[in-house]
């Protein structure tokens, strides 16, 4: 997925609420936008260098978006608004073995009582549903999810089970918004119910897969299939 705007780098310098951050840019410190609403404590390091998306929009109170941050030689991709277009493309494209064939792709579609990111249809007919949540937190290769409490999260697992027992294909893809990592499983030290509920689901035949990215400045694309440990 090509990002066709403006990208600047940037030195962050602190983020008073989840959708605030302070940067300094051209000798000037500017409020910017943060579009996630995950912690990310152990990426927006005070000094660290970090992406801004310009946006020319005279309405808004914030003239960027930080959208990714170096955390060493890595470079993570933050932007929540993100994973659902990268998936997309990859979808389309055939490059998620499991899924190649479903040629119908809809996104945020209603499933009882939650809205689901994509249904997918193949040429018979059959129906599956995939949410997908994005994953920023990485520690000596390990990835987490999700970084913060999430009930929101827990109760899209339970929608895909539910859906796995009328016949349907289910699954949730937990994109990791960088690459070069070894493994994805959940965080439960910050979420211990929603890593129970993830095993569960599991077990009741709902897919998990993970898959990192290659991350540019202005790009960031499906790449590989990770190793779940659950």
């Amino acid at each position: 997925m090509k990002i066709n705007k403006s990208i600047i780098e940037a030195k962050f310098i602190r983020r008073p609420n989840r959708f605030q951050g302070y940067i300094y840019l051209n000798e000037e410190e500017l409020m910017v936008h943060v579009p996630n609403t995950g912690r990310c404590k152990e990426i927006l390091v005070p000094g660290c260098t970090v992406l801004l998306r310009e946006e020319k929009n005279p309405l808004r109170k914030t003239p960027f978006d930080l959208i990714a941050a170096y955390k060493g030689e890595r470079l993570i991709n933050i932007d929540s608004h993100i994973p659902n277009n990268v998936v997309e493309e990859a979808l389309r494209a055939g490059n998620i073995e499991k899924l190649k064939d479903y040629s119908k792709i809809e996104r945020e579609k209603t499933y009882g009582n939650s809205r689901i990111d994509f249904k997918l249809t193949n040429n018979q007919g059959e129906e599956y549903y995939l949410e997908v949540k994005g994953v920023t937190y990485e520690e000596n290769g390990k990835t987490m999810f999700p970084d913060a409490p999430t009930e929101r999260g827990r109760k899209h697992l339970l929608e895909l089970m539910e859906i796995k027992k009328t016949g349907r294909g289910a699954g949730v893809l937990f994109l990791i918004q960088m690459e070069g990592v070894e493994s994805f499983t959940s965080f439960d030290e910050r979420d211990k119910l929603f890593g129970e509920t993830l095993r569960l689901v599991r077990s009741k035949g709902v897919d998990i897969y993970a898959y990192d990215c290659s991350v540019g400045k202005d790009y960031i694309t499906l790449k590989d299939s990770i190793e779940v440990k659950l």
